[in-house]
């Protein structure tokens, strides 16, 4: 990506129509199981405070929709801002964050803002912000705590209100014992911190984040919307979701493609079923009685009933 590309993306804001330029995840506001609602009574006691906040989840299990809430939530009137820190060019990476001067570079007749400065009265969002190059870091705290940047190729800093809400999958701390991360950034960072469980600890949210999926993609593709079946509904939640709220998205996409009737069932979803432990018994002792002797067979059906019945 070049610098000029680079500055000719859309800015993004939270998407009030399907025009947006935003997957349909960064839509799901879902706050369901307990410790959604935990992490939701959390968010908005943060979001009217003027600090910055560090999201900390793992990849595609929705960071930047908590950043967008807290902006949403927030009485900051500018725009939100979304970088995603691994994609910025390491040769132009001042540029890209604080703007430059017109002839600065090679073809740069006007000058930009850059991200900070796009995000003036608002909130820029940094995802994945240990992957910033520790210099760059550095200019990043500078930046936060004098309210004013410097663009490239600028004889005088030019003055902007920015809050910063910044995330990242990794745990920073051992990226500052590592020195990889600055320290003084990171405690800056961490007089707001938010944790965002993993999809597969917040089962409540799983059944609503599908049917909310399914009916999006029903709508686009111009399909009816089909139930998703009690069967797979266990499937859904007992599943590791390694992925997050990304993979349940492809999942459930993947599923209303291939059913052919009113519901979605197991097999639609391409997931591994995870049996029970009651169906984990159930199916070795299935096996044992059709290889064992007469007597070991009607001993493990007695035992098995006796279990069934018990559970």
């Amino acid at each position: 990506m070049s610098l000029h590309e680079s500055f000719g993306q859309p800015l993004l804001t939270f998407p009030d129509a399907e025009k947006s330029p935003l997957s349909i995840r960064a839509k799901a506001l879902v706050f369901v199981d307990p410790r959604s609602r935990q992490l939701r009574q959390e968010l908005e006691q943060l979001a009217p405070r003027s600090i910055s906040v560090l999201i900390r989840g793992e990849t595609g299990s929705g960071k930047e929709l908590l950043a967008r809430h807290i902006h949403r939530a927030s009485d900051r009137g500018g725009l939100f801002v979304s970088v995603n820190c691994g994609a910025i060019s390491p040769t132009y990476a001042d540029a890209e964050l604080f703007g430059y001067a017109g002839g600065s570079f090679s073809g740069s007749v006007s000058s930009r803002a850059g991200w900070f400065g796009s995000a003036n009265g608002g909130t820029l969002y940094l995802d994945e912000i240990g992957d910033l190059p520790l210099p760059i870091q550095i200019k990043l705290l500078a930046a936060l705590e004098n309210h004013e940047v410097t663009r490239v190729g600028a004889q005088q800093p030019s003055p902007v209100d920015v809050r910063l809400v910044a995330a990242t999958s990794i745990d920073l701390a051992q990226a500052v014992a590592a020195g990889k991360f600055h320290e003084r950034l990171y405690h800056y960072l961490s007089e707001g911190r938010l944790e965002l469980p993993a999809l597969r600890e917040r089962v409540g949210d799983i059944q609503s984040l599908a049917e909310y999926f399914l009916g999006i993609y029903s709508q686009r593709l111009d399909l009816p919307v089909p139930f998703i079946s009690d069967a797979a509904q266990q499937v859904l939640e007992r599943h590791s979701w390694p992925g997050n709220t990304r993979e349940l998205e492809n999942v459930i996409h993947f599923a209303l493609l291939v059913s052919s009737g009113e519901e979605i069932l197991p097999e639609h979803l391409n997931l591994p079923q995870v049996l029970s432990p009651l169906e984990l018994i159930e199916r070795q002792a299935t096996q044992l009685i059709k290889t064992g002797s007469a007597d070991e067979s009607a001993a493990l059906k007695r035992l098995l009933e006796s279990l069934t019945q018990t559970l």
